[in-house]
């Protein structure tokens, strides 16, 4: 008799078991994703992607045991145009925690309208805080030869900072856009050597939301 009853009891500390496990993999699961969304410059052309910046930032929230997983959904010659048609089903789909917001690069070379740029811009930001997600702006020059437009260009997105309320990268090339041995031979993309620096520039602004 005794072994006959050891069976159910077995059987109904497996399924305790089983419960906490899967208890502990929602938990796992539920961690905040961090959302990447930018263009070539964020998604690593011409380099391997596990030293891109994106990914380099994955691997600094492990070392400092902060539970975010990095989703990098940036897209080579992306505009804010392409990046505003795409955010929501992005982050209807991720469901992000914060939102890095790093496009306008492609606009300001192909000298698209600045409050065209401004207004795609505010458009993602939205989007994003609607969807609870907080938000990193990534603020991109332009060459001194591209004259009043690059400043016009620049100031924008300290002004949307501003006025949408949200953390700022003044200039994602900070430190390395005036060395051109961080960059590949097209003159524009940075090399695997430079993406640290890429991402100690975002991490100022992206910490304190961490």
């Amino acid at each position: 008799a005794p072994s006959l009853l050891l069976s159910p009891l077995t059987a109904v500390l497996r399924l305790l078991i089983l419960l906490a496990s899967l208890s502990f993999t929602a938990t796992a699961a539920a961690a905040g994703t961090l959302l990447v969304f930018g263009d070539s410059l964020s998604a690593g052309y011409g380099i391997r992607q596990e030293a891109a910046w994106p990914s380099l930032l994955q691997k600094r929230l492990a070392e400092k045991r902060v539970d975010y997983s990095v989703v990098n959904a940036s897209i080579s010659g992306e505009t804010t145009a392409g990046g505003r048609s795409r955010i929501a089903e992005a982050i209807g789909r991720q469901r992000p925690s914060i939102v890095i917001i790093a496009l306008g690069a492609n606009d300001g070379l192909r000298g698209l309208p600045v409050p065209a740029m401004k207004e795609n811009l505010t458009a993602m930001i939205r989007a994003a805080r609607t969807a609870k997600a907080r938000v990193v702006l990534v603020g991109m020059r332009l060459p001194p030869n591209y004259g009043p437009y690059a400043d016009e260009f620049h100031k924008a997105y300290a002004e949307l900072a501003r006025s949408e309320k949200v953390a700022l990268v003044p200039f994602l090339l900070d430190g390395i856009a005036d060395q051109p041995r961080l960059f590949q031979s097209d003159t524009i993309h940075p090399t695997a050597e430079a993406q640290p620096k890429l991402l100690d520039n975002v991490w100022v602004a992206l910490a304190p939301l961490l």
